[in-house]
């Protein structure tokens, strides 16, 4: 009798399972296009000596010489407090501060790990901030690191950073430019208005 019975409910739990499945494949391009992608680009002022230093190395590493980044050991450990402004200049107006670490971590290849959060000070998004992380390999033009996080109207982002040195101001002074791409759930703080974004200095798409 019970196998029966169980023959007889055959039918109906197919039918929940396939309608389980429907709407799970119905939910999921909705989920997926539910967030708002913000678009920024700001510059990053990277100080390691000299007037206006920025970029403090804390820790020496003990590992062996690099052998293409004379000067530097393997573990070299700097935390920063870069100014970001909104054009390649120093003396462009100031959108923020990039604050964090990176750490020389490969023993051939330039290659930086780096943690930071991007504080925005100034413009549109006055007091959020952005997590990011990821390997910049500085032989690159072009390295992608990622967003993890953020808060304000940055809060649960997820994305990526298109990073690339712009030039040298000196041997002391590198300028990164910094696009952001950081999708936001759509329940997050509205985006601001247009023209609060281009007095702000940041793009928006």
């Amino acid at each position: 009798m019970a196998f029966v019975s169980m023959a007889a409910s055959m039918p109906r739990v197919v039918f929940i399972a396939s309608l389980v499945a429907v709407l799970a494949m119905a939910a999921g391009p909705a989920a997926a296009h539910g967030g708002r992608v913000i678009h920024l680009r700001f510059y990053m002022h990277d100080i390691t000596g000299g007037p206006g230093q920025t970029a403090v190395q804390v820790v020496k590493g003990p590992g062996p010489a690099h052998p293409v980044m004379p000067g530097s050991h393997f573990g070299d450990t700097t935390v920063i407090d870069d100014a970001l402004t909104e054009g390649a200049s120093a003396t462009s107006r100031l959108l923020g501060r990039a604050q964090g670490t990176y750490t020389l971590a490969s023993l051939r290849e330039p290659v930086l790990s780096v943690s930071m959060t991007v504080a925005l000070t100034g413009g549109a998004y006055n007091g959020s901030t952005i997590a990011v992380v990821g390997r910049d390999d500085v032989s690159a033009s072009v390295r992608e690191l990622a967003v993890v996080g953020g808060t304000g109207a940055f809060r649960r982002a997820t994305g990526h950073v298109l990073w690339r040195t712009a030039r040298m101001e000196s041997r002391d002074h590198m300028v990164l430019e910094l696009d952001v791409y950081a999708t936001v759930p759509s329940g997050s703080p509205p985006p601001p208005r247009a023209d609060a974004v281009r007095k702000g200095g940041l793009n928006l798409d």
